[in-house]
């Protein structure tokens, strides 16, 4: 076994670009690690090598899932509104659940053994983005445009009705079957998922918190906002949840999460920036 563990964050295949936001590979030290996924309004597909794929729906609060000592996990981050196609059932019946890849797919015994025969961990990973490339269905067109509007830097819930063919309650319906939680929960995920985007990139550049500054850019009111956001989200307070990334990663050159957040950030910069051109 491993002294250390380590964790890597990889942008996606090509053919999963427009599906998944990120891919990992950790490999665990000596110890086992109880590793905490917290809500990023996405689905994961998480593969212990060795071990059969599960996926993960929508969180709605952090969940933690072990990760055994010695062992090479696998995963893919998906998109908002992916988990209904791959799936193959409304996102709403998985939401919070850690599912057995053999409770949905078929021929997951092949699967399996294709990840644990592979030469290496990156091997195996793009054999599990193959599969998962190959298994997820067209997303719902609607949902994805209201995915993108319910970005912190976007309108939100209340511009949607405007933009999009269809009638609240229906967008309400089809943003269940296809990510697993209504419009304005997802908003509020997505918000905290741009707070914790923020986290990250401090701690992997040793540079301090700004908890307010993180929370208006993140589109919170200000940090009263967030705290009870976080703490509705991951039980604990913003200062206690910097805190305990900080100790499990700052400073730990085997930990790279930054093809995990810089997608979040750099979107944002963007948005920031057409704002800034347009005339007043």
């Amino acid at each position: 076994m491993t002294a250390a563990s380590s964790y890597t964050d990889r942008a996606p295949a090509p053919a999963l670009a427009g599906l998944a936001s990120s891919v990992w590979i950790q490999q665990v030290g000596a110890q086992p690690i109880a590793q905490r996924h917290v809500p990023h309004g996405g689905a994961e597909v998480r593969c212990v090598l060795g071990e059969e794929p599960r996926l993960l729906g929508v969180l709605t609060a952090a969940t933690h899932r072990d990760a055994p000592a010695g062992g090479t996990v696998i995963g893919i981050r998906l998109r908002p509104g992916m988990l209904g196609g791959l799936a193959g059932m409304p996102a709403d019946e998985v939401t919070d659940e850690d599912l057995a890849g053999s409770e949905l797919w078929r021929d997951l015994p092949r699967l399996t053994d294709l990840l644990g025969a592979a030469p290496s961990p990156q091997a195996a990973l793009e054999r599990l983005q193959v599969f998962v490339a190959r298994a997820i269905g067209d997303p719902d067109p609607v949902v994805d445009e209201a995915v993108r509007h319910l970005m912190p830097w976007r309108g939100g819930t209340t511009a949607l009705p405007e933009l999009l063919p269809v009638s609240e309650r229906q967008l309400r319906r089809r943003c269940r079957a296809a990510v697993g939680v209504g419009p304005k929960e997802l908003q509020r995920i997505l918000r905290f998922h741009g707070f914790t985007a923020r986290v990250q990139a401090a701690v992997d550049r040793g540079a301090p918190g700004d908890l307010a500054g993180w929370a208006v850019d993140a589109g919170f009111h200000d940090q009263a906002h967030l705290t009870r956001e976080c703490r509705r989200l991951t039980g604990v307070t913003p200062a206690e949840f910097l805190g305990q990334y900080r100790d499990a990663c700052g400073g730990a050159d085997d930990h790279d999460h930054a093809a995990a957040y810089l997608p979040m950030l750099r979107a944002h910069g963007r948005s920031v920036q057409e704002r800034a051109r347009r005339p007043a």
